[in-house]
């Protein structure tokens, strides 16, 4: 149960820190067009955690991932880094900005669908209402203002395109949670990034001045890079629908943080937003699931401390410290303990 209470912070702090980088990217629109602007965000994500990472471990070091991992970062890193946003910018030079933001909210919805039919990760009644509501939080907040609005269907169906891709890119990101998430988010900032960048000079952008570049590469450290850290460290221990979920109050933080910085009035439906959200979560932190379960043998390498799930011996010199990461093997177990969707209980019901 604590590992569930300690990676809801995790969670709702990426959801902060993306939340909070919205309202900073609207002030760069217009210095530079949105692909290249969109390149240069991940492209300061990817740079700046390989620092860090290399700060870090006083060099370059393994990624830690598995042989058989690396296919499902190449299918993040191909739907979340390079579809998405791809589809995402060629949504909005159809879309008004007050339709594409409703349908940005379908990522939540998206991830947890797939989480619980495809990949079969559980979900209770209290889970799905907080999930709902969240998400209905976000539609509140995103409605269109009063007015003429301008919209396609081949529009909207490429913002949808791009929530799914997101979605797919969520679900294999679980897939690999258990490895260095410095890694996980850099080397989807630093490919998106080249991408997004190199695309954008090839269809004609010009660079923008160094002050641009470097504010848009900070804004990206933090809403799209530091953000995906914490993301990965949630996935750990919530799951991917329940970590989507909490993302979903984002919307509500780049609110927050856009009447206070831009000096925007805060409308009725903001409030009718933070309650249905505040409540959401509520219904989240709330939850108890518990049952017999068995754990089957599994063999993986993750930080972890010696608990009920990590009991075994070392073949090389530890020092006692903990948290701490090797290669290591769980032994078939069957016990009932209060638990969620973590990395140890990815179980059928």
């Amino acid at each position: 149960m604590s590992d569930f209470r300690s990676a809801i912070w995790p969670a709702l702090a990426a959801a902060a820190l993306f939340g909070a980088s919205t309202p900073l990217v609207k002030l760069l629109v217009g210095e530079s067009p949105p692909l290249l602007l969109a390149g240069l965000l991940y492209l300061g994500s990817g740079l700046g955690l390989a620092a860090i990472r290399l700060v870090r471990d006083r060099g370059w070091k393994p990624s830690g991932l598995a042989p058989g991992e690396w296919r499902w970062l190449a299918g993040a890193i191909i739907f979340g880094g390079m579809l998405g946003p791809a589809l995402l910018v060629f949504g909005l030079t159809r879309t008004d900005a007050g339709p594409a933001s409703l349908m940005l909210n379908l990522e939540a919805v998206f991830t947890a669908v797939l989480a619980w039919v495809v990949f079969r990760e559980n979900a209770d009644r209290r889970i799905v209402l907080g999930m709902l509501l969240i998400v209905a939080g976000g539609v509140v907040l995103a409605w269109p203002a009063e007015g003429p609005v301008s919209a396609d269907g081949i529009g909207l169906l490429a913002i949808v395109a791009a929530c799914l891709c997101w979605a797919i890119d969520n679900n294999l990101t679980r897939r690999v949670s258990a490895s260095d998430a410095l890694f996980i988010a850099g080397a989807k900032g630093w490919t998106a990034g080249l991408v997004n960048t190199s695309f954008g000079l090839l269809v004609g952008a010009s660079l923008p001045t160094l002050a641009t570049a470097g504010t848009a590469m900070l804004v990206g450290l933090a809403g799209y890079g530091l953000s995906l850290v914490l993301f990965v460290h949630a996935l750990r221990g919530l799951g991917t629908a329940r970590t989507g979920a909490y993302f979903s109050t984002a919307p509500f933080v780049g609110a927050a943080v856009a009447l206070l910085l831009l000096g925007e009035s805060a409308s009725a439906l903001f409030w009718v937003a933070a309650g249905l959200m505040g409540l959401g979560v509520w219904l989240h932190l709330t939850e108890r699931h518990e049952h017999a379960h068995t754990h089957e043998p599994l063999e993986h390498a993750h930080p972890h401390v010696h608990d009920a799930h990590h009991q075994h011996a070392h073949d090389f010199g530890w020092d006692g410290r903990e948290p701490h990461s090797h290669l290591h093997r769980h032994e078939p177990m069957t016990h009932e303990h209060p638990h969620f969707p973590d990395l140890q209980h990815r179980h059928r019901h």
